[in-house]
């Protein structure tokens, strides 16, 4: 019989991550406390030291996202579609 795999919150995994960064007990003693593995408090404590900077990230003078949104994409491949059937008939009345 297999056992589930335990999917755990981003709420629960700061807590542990911050924890371990606190260095107040080991990572085995973390993972006996929280009942997780100690390999996967580790890779959590480097995620969070990793993406700890982009919390204090200004939104204010955050680049805007340049990739167009979905809607966008199909209007432009409506128009395109278009454009493409104007020039079929346009050529085939040409010849």
């Amino acid at each position: 019989m297999t056992k589930k795999r335990t999917n755990y919150t981003p709420q629960f995994k700061a807590k542990v991550a911050l924890a371990a960064i606190r260095q107040e007990k080991t990572l085995s003693q973390l993972a006996a406390q929280f009942k997780v593995h100690p390999v996967a408090i580790a890779k959590w404590k480097a995620r969070l030291l990793e993406q700890a900077a982009d919390v204090f990230v200004d939104g204010r003078t955050q680049k805007k996202n340049d990739n167009p949104s979905t809607e966008e994409l199909y209007q432009e491949i409506g128009r395109l579609k278009v454009e493409l059937d104007w020039t079929k008939k346009k050529s085939h009345e040409l010849d």
